[in-house]
């Protein structure tokens, strides 16, 4: 199974985002019509939104829409008001003796991922992980502010915004976890998700944000896939996240442990995931440094470092492992 792996940099909305939009549109388009043509709120609804949560976006968001050809439902859908819904596993955690770090794994099904890490100037320079065409995984931006995402365990769907589009607002418009804590209280979302950052001088938060009641920051290094408490009992045993919050809990608590030695525990079990057929395989692992505006992309036997001010252009090819391969894999070890 392999993933192909873009890094893209285009300053301002133009000619290499559209050529990407051209190319998945079609899944897109299906994937918002899923529940039916009058499921989405409507176009003018969506702009409104977006102008009064986001407004600072709105520019972007025109250009955008104009570069997808201005229709009505290529406009809805980039507002990402109240879209479809969507899981994902993941785990994600600050390491903060040395200097501040944020690693985090990003467990999804491969044939869903857009394998693209985007490197802009649309309000600022920001470097991040893309979904849903301009929304964010993960990223940082030129002042050092790092945030991820990971899903927060409650399938409830309410009226938000879906979290890329919230997590690429706070990078083109925030500075530190401070502000960044702020778009969170405010700014709503359609799913329970769990929103880590970490700023240049260390000062982090994870905050369980969710579309039926305020959004709870907490001086929480770790956060896997659950919140104040297991909601959804058969989606915590599969994807695991009470161990692996508790693994990484011990991990970062452990005297002997090292910032690199942290890093390199998402790259093995229980943090790291070969269940590609059930959508919850580790697609990568990445670590951010906001002192240094670096971010590294981690892989079993590859990485990719990339900086703010020094981003390459370039196409990957990683091969990830079934789970019956590592099963296999392990079976020999023991023989």
């Amino acid at each position: 199974m392999e993933l192909r792996f873009m890094s893209i940099s285009e300053a301002k909305p133009g000619p290499k985002w559209q050529a990407t939009f051209e190319r998945l549109w079609p899944a897109y388009r299906r994937w918002f019509l899923s529940e039916g043509p009058r499921a989405r709120p409507g176009y003018q609804t969506s702009q409104k939104k977006l102008r009064q949560y986001m407004p600072e976006l709105a520019p972007v968001y025109e250009s955008l829409v104009d570069l997808a050809g201005g229709g009505d439902l290529e406009a809805r859908f980039l507002s990402l008001y109240c879209p479809p819904p969507y899981l994902a596993g993941c785990s994600q955690a600050v390491w903060s003796r040395e200097r501040p770090v944020l690693v985090r794994n990003y467990d999804y099904s491969p044939r869903l991922f857009e394998g693209r890490l985007l490197h802009t100037c649309w309000r600022r320079p920001v470097i991040a992980m893309v979904d849903c065409l301009w929304g964010a995984l993960d990223g940082i931006n030129d002042a050092g502010l790092s945030a991820s995402l990971s899903f927060g365990g409650n399938k409830t769907v309410g009226t938000g915004f879906g979290v890329p589009l919230i997590l690429r607002y706070i990078l083109e418009t925030c500075d530190d976890a401070e502000s960044a804590a702020e778009v969170l209280k405010r700014v709503p979302t359609h799913m329970h998700y769990n929103i880590t950052v970490v700023d240049r001088k260390g000062a982090f938060f994870t905050a369980h944000v969710s579309p039926d009641r305020p959004a709870i920051i907490r001086d929480e290094p770790v956060s896997t896939n659950h919140q104040e408490r297991i909601e959804w009992d058969d989606y915590a045993r599969a994807t695991t996240t009470v161990e692996r919050k508790k693994h990484l809990e011990q991990r970062r608590a452990d005297p002997e442990e090292t910032e690199q030695s942290f890093i390199d525990r998402f790259l093995e079990a229980p943090l790291y995931s070969t269940k590609f057929e059930r959508a919850f395989g580790t697609l990568y692992t990445a670590a951010y440094y906001p002192q240094s505006l670096e971010v590294e992309y981690r892989w079993p036997g590859r990485s990719l470092r990339q900086t703010i001010d020094g981003f390459k252009e370039g196409r990957m090819v990683v091969r990830l492992k079934r789970e019956r391969e590592t099963l296999n894999e392990k079976r020999e070890t023991l023989n």
